[in-house]
C-alpha cells in the first residue's frame, strides 16, 4: 500500500512539473509602451531613451537589433512568430528613436522578454 501511495505521489509531482513548464512558456497578450532603440545602447550605455533617431537608425543598419525599452527598464526583444524566424528591424526601423505603443504576445524565459509585435504605432503626444 505504501509503495502505491509513493508511486502516485511521484507521478503527481512529475505531472505538475511538466504542466508548469508548458504553461510557463505560454505567451501573454500585452500592450507595451517604450522607446525603440538599439540593444547595444540599452545595455552598454544604460540609455533610458535614444540619443537621436539618426543614431538608432545607423546602429540598426550596422546590424544592431532594435528593441523596445519600457519606462521601468524592461527590454522587449522583438521576434517573429514564424519558423524559420526572421529579424524584426525592418518592422521597427520606421519608429527608431521614437516612443511607441505596441501590442502583441510576450514570451518570458530566464528573465528575458521576447515580443511578437502584432501592431505598432507612435505614442500620441500629450
Amino acid at each position: 500500500m505504501r509503495a502505491t501511495v509513493l508511486k502516485f505521489a511521484v507521478l503527481y509531482l512529475l505531472m505538475a512539473t511538466l504542466c508548469a513548464g508548458v504553461f510557463a512558456a505560454a505567451p501573454k497578450s500585452a500592450t507595451v509602451q517604450g522607446y525603440v532603440l538599439d540593444s547595444a545602447c540599452a545595455f552598454t550605455k544604460g540609455l533610458e531613451k535614444p540619443i537621436s533617431r539618426e543614431c538608432a537608425v545607423a546602429c540598426a543598419k550596422a546590424g544592431s537589433q532594435l528593441v523596445i525599452l519600457s519606462a521601468d527598464g524592461t527590454i522587449y526583444w522583438p521576434i517573429a512568430d514564424t519558423t524559420p524566424s526572421s529579424g524584426q528591424n525592418e518592422k521597427l526601423l520606421p519608429f527608431a528613436g521614437q516612443k511607441v505603443t505596441a501590442t502583441g504576445k510576450v514570451f518570458e524565459r530566464g528573465g528575458s522578454r521576447a515580443f511578437v509585435i502584432e501592431k505598432i504605432e507612435p505614442l500620441a503626444a500629450k
